[in-house]
């Protein structure tokens, strides 16, 4: 496992660390700050109703932002969180915290490309994502000729987590501390049940998302929010404690060993993109099927979706195991976000929220679900029974590999922390490619952003001629080479 120890910190090193936030203050700086300023347009928007959207697709706006948190909000938000708080100390809940307001505007431009950039396929369903906008924005739009191989390692990358995922252990684990029962047995429920969500695909799932994910996190959220109230005299030590240790670092695994700085912002920023994935290229997978008349404003969703699954859930999580003083008991994952909620809601109470961390496992695998059907989608062969062979089957498979990590974790008697070195590593590797990217396109971002100030916020001077959609763009070009022919 030193390897592996190692790739994950050379993989999590300077470099990414520096990616991300620069990219972030980058974005924020040419905006002018817009998630800061118009937090209150990002939440707005995105529970209105798009009045301008014409057609149809596969889901709608809100259907598409509740399979994305919920498929950010699970494992992430309660396991990881506990863990980086476990070995990164109160410091890393600040990087966290850094990770995420950078990380907000980072979505909302790379959900913004995978809406401009998504294609229709054979059926008239649109999809998108980081391997549509590097070809058609690295290859086409910018004429760069070696995107394919960025293409491939893009999903070669994400692929990973096809087969390395920890939201099965983690879920499983809360469900087998509770009970007393064999960790094996929560895992394979766990596993048919996201085949049963998964079974209707891509369209079905958002009807059962946007049903779950706003009341299990409404849940959550509140409960946690009255243990930190019922300690709220200890808050303003606590909150010292973060900012304090986020320059020093104080771990409570290992006999409170003092954690570098280093190794403060490395857990806090890899969770944070763990936990709201953002540059990770995942949710923009699915943002990019939603029925949305301009892609800033399905970006703002995305940017939302940051805010509500860290600087909210996340903070809440953590908060309530520095305020209860269990990160200092030596335990680490999901159990320890358990045994601090415990102290309010007793036994029985966790019994309920060990239902709740299930089925918010259960929306997280589901989520991801989608995100592989859309990348096999983008790599299948159009109108060919393989593809439909492949897509059908695949769901099948899916549940599995989780399954198995929790079966070599059980037989090779592996402690829980190394589940998460392979979660890094799992999200390390694509977010590298997809931030570079997003940063390549970064001039068609700031247009399509210039264009919606000036079209909805009246900000600026509205250029009639421009193109909010790519294939909008496709289709005029192609009408004025006839034009030319003829």
């Amino acid at each position: 496992m030193e390897i592996v120890y190692g790739i994950k910190n050379f993989i999590w090193g300077i470099p990414l660390i520096m990616l991300i936030l620069g990219t972030g203050v980058l974005f924020s700086i040419l905006t002018k700050g817009f998630q800061f300023r118009y937090l209150w347009l990002i939440i707005k928007t995105t529970f209105s109703k798009d009045k301008f959207a014409k057609g149809s697709n596969i889901l709608t706006p809100s259907q598409a932002i509740s399979i994305a948190i919920g498929a950010a909000v699970g494992v992430g938000n309660i396991g990881g969180v506990a863990t980086a708080i476990a070995i990164g100390g109160p410091g890393a809940l600040f990087w966290l915290w850094l990770a995420s307001l950078m990380g907000m505007i980072i979505k909302m431009a790379e959900v913004t490309l995978a809406v401009y950039y998504r294609k229709t396929d054979e059926n008239g369903e649109k999809y998108g994502g980081p391997t549509y906008y590097i070809e058609r924005g690295l290859g086409e739009d910018l004429g760069f000729k070696f995107w394919k191989p960025i293409a491939i390692l893009f999903a070669l990358g994400f692929s990973i987590t096809a087969f390395i995922t920890v939201g099965n252990y983690n879920t499983a684990d809360a469900i087998a501390s509770t009970f007393n029962i064999p960790i094996l047995i929560p895992s394979a429920i766990y596993a048919c049940t996201v085949l049963i969500f998964t079974i209707r695909g891509i369209s079905g799932l958002g009807k059962i998302a946007s049903k779950l994910v706003p009341f299990m996190c409404i849940f959550y959220v509140t409960v946690g929010l009255i243990i930190i109230i019922q300690n709220i005299n200890i808050l303003p030590n606590v909150l010292a404690s973060v900012f304090n240790n986020a320059f020093s670092g104080t771990s409570a695994v290992g006999g409170f060993a003092g954690v570098a700085m280093a190794q403060s912002i490395r857990i806090g920023f890899a969770r944070a993109v763990y936990s709201n994935e953002a540059g990770w290229g995942t949710s923009p997978m699915i943002h990019s099927t939603g029925n949305t008349s301009h892609p800033i404003r399905q970006g703002m969703l995305g940017a939302f979706e940051v805010f509500a699954d860290t600087m909210i859930v996340c903070s809440i999580t953590a908060l309530v195991i520095l305020v209860t003083g269990k990160w200092t008991s030596g335990v680490t994952g999901s159990a320890l976000t358990l045994n601090a909620f415990e102290t309010l809601l007793g036994k029985n109470g966790r019994i309920f929220l060990s239902g709740c961390i299930f089925l918010l496992g259960v929306t997280t695998a589901s989520g991801w679900y989608s995100y592989f059907e859309i990348l096999l989608r983008y790599f299948l062969p159009e109108n060919s029974k393989f593809k439909n062979f492949i897509l059908k089957y695949f769901k099948y498979f899916n549940p599995l590999p989780g399954f198995f990590m929790v079966l070599y974790i059980v037989i090779a008697g592996r402690p829980s922390s190394d589940i998460w070195v392979f979660a890094d590593i799992a999200t390390g590797f694509p977010t590298f490619i997809n931030v570079g990217v997003v940063l390549l396109l970064s001039s068609k971002f700031l247009a399509l952003f210039k264009d919606y100030k000036a079209r909805y916020m009246n900000i600026g001077t509205l250029d009639p001629d421009f193109d909010i959609f790519y294939e909008d763009k496709l289709k005029k070009n192609n009408i004025l080479e006839k034009n030319k022919i003829l």
